[in-house]
């Protein structure tokens, strides 16, 4: 049988792969996309949604637990557990359902079955049918990352979990451990601490959620200990002895370990790319700890190859592999494409307090040279997050001292992660100090902070 012909393959329809296809099919260009298992991806499948999903569960939880505090009364509180997983299964479900209709509508070629590059311009796909065989002058990876799991610490599905076994649990587990305080560690813990685990966070570095600025990090550590997490930092879980119901994890403080007991462990140390059989290697692809190094468009070195989004490295964020995605396609259709800025890419957190960045910390941006100004504004000085019973929270805003541009800008709080996408814009046209004092925000918002925090930077803040 002869080879199939397009214009582009994609391999793999995460976030990134089907946004890449559906943006060249819109370009005129014939396309194909290779999907190994789900359309959609971990995100809409096993990471972004279905958390999102478990995450609101549990805030409309604790906001029953607090019911009496916004007059109300409800009594006898309680979750099913099973109904909890059933609803953010269903959400899941009906987004990927969602992503097959859009490669339809645009005629994107859907082939289910894992791909291999036998050789430039070519892809071979093992399919449930037997193979097919592929030819196209682009081809873009689009394959993702998994779960990093490390020696002694790997996942089981019982005692330990990674993140898909903790998004369908076989029980709520009563003595929680977490290993790791990035952004998936620090969900699950929210999620499982706020509906009754006695949850304890473990970190190597020396603070929780530390890709954040140091001044979050402390707000937002203080809040989990609140709520009743306990936080261990620069900590190292070294060995986990496993039995019938439970695991003695040997943890090591100061130079000393100690053992603690669990009945479930959520390992969360990272991702790793799936860059394996592939023929990368022999094709001349460069491979970085399990990643693909590329240029700022995506390119790697080896003539009409892409890699873009977790394969790609860091930021791994679903919506830089979209846009790198879109980035890619127009690239390949002659279009003049604009490079994807890491720098000017959110951060989120759906934690309880949210956690959302963009742009530099205020160390960060120091370590780089620049003289900064610094504005912070408290929600407890906003009437509208008074009113909602959230009143505790932090913006902070980094700019330069000497030209007024908007460096970085940190957040924790009540819905900040939809709120950081005013400053992501901000970032975007380049906006001043000036342009952001001078911009009416409406009033009662959460917003208004964002305005206050820049006012602040420049002893100009009014509620404060």
């Amino acid at each position: 049988m002869a080879a199939q012909s397009f214009d582009l393959i994609v391999i793999g329809a995460g976030p990134g792969g089907y946004v890449a296809a559906i943006r060249a099919a819109q370009l005129g260009l014939k396309t194909a996309v290779v999907e190994r298992e789900h359309l959609g991806g971990i995100c809409l499948n096993w990471g972004c949604i279905p958390t999102k999903a478990l995450l609101r569960s549990s805030e409309v939880f604790h906001l029953m637990e607090r019911a009496k505090d916004f007059g109300l009364s409800a009594d006898k509180i309680d979750y099913d557990l099973d109904a909890v997983v059933k609803r953010s299964r269903g959400v899941a479900k009906q987004l990927t359902s969602g992503v097959g209709h859009l490669l339809k509508k645009n005629k994107v070629t859907v082939i289910m079955g894992e791909a291999t590059i036998p050789a430039k311009g070519k892809v071979s796909v093992k399919t449930d049918k037997g193979n097919e065989e592929l030819t196209a002058k682009n081809v873009i990876l689009a394959t993702g990352a998994r779960a990093r799991e490390l020696p002694g610490l790997e996942a089981d599905g019982d005692l330990v979990w990674t993140y898909k076994h903790a998004l369908m649990p076989p029980r709520m587990p009563k003595k929680l451990l977490v290993i790791g305080s990035g952004a998936i560690g620090i969900e699950f813990a929210s999620f499982y601490n706020t509906l009754g685990a006695d949850t304890t966070v473990v970190e190597v570095m020396d603070r929780v959620l530390p890709v954040e600025d140091a001044e979050i990090s402390a707000f937002a550590k203080k809040a989990f200990t609140k709520q009743g997490m306990k936080i261990m930092e620069k900590a190292m879980v070294k060995q986990l002895d496993r039995a019938k119901g439970k695991v003695t994890a040997h943890i090591e403080t100061g130079g000393k370990v100690e053992k603690h007991e669990f009945d479930t462990v959520i390992s969360a140390v990272g991702i790793v790319g799936n860059v394996e059989n592939l023929g990368l290697e022999a094709l001349g692809v460069k491979i970085d700890r399990t990643h693909v190094v590329t240029d700022e468009y995506c390119r790697t070195g080896v003539d009409g190859l892409y890699a873009i989004g977790d394969i790609a490295g860091a930021p791994w964020l679903a919506h830089k592999a979209s846009h790198e995605g879109v980035m890619v396609a127009e690239l390949i259709a002659g279009q003049h494409a604009h490079p994807v800025k890491p720098e000017s890419i959110a951060g989120c957190t759906y934690c309880q307090p949210q956690v959302a960045s963009v742009g530099y910390t205020e160390a960060k941006a120091k370590e780089l040279g620049y003289e900064v100004k610094v504005g912070k504004f408290p929600f407890i000085g906003n009437g509208k997050a008074i009113a909602l019973g959230e009143p505790e929270g932090l913006i902070k805003t980094v700019f330069d001292a000497k030209t007024g541009e908007l460096l970085g800008a940190h957040m924790i709080g009540a819905e900040v992660t939809e709120l950081i996408q005013g400053y992501v814009v901000g970032r975007q046209l380049e906006t001043t100090e000036e342009d952001l004092m001078n911009t009416v925000f409406p009033h009662p918002t959460l917003s208004e902070m964002m305005h206050e925090s820049v006012l602040d930077a420049y002893g100009r803040v009014i509620h404060m």
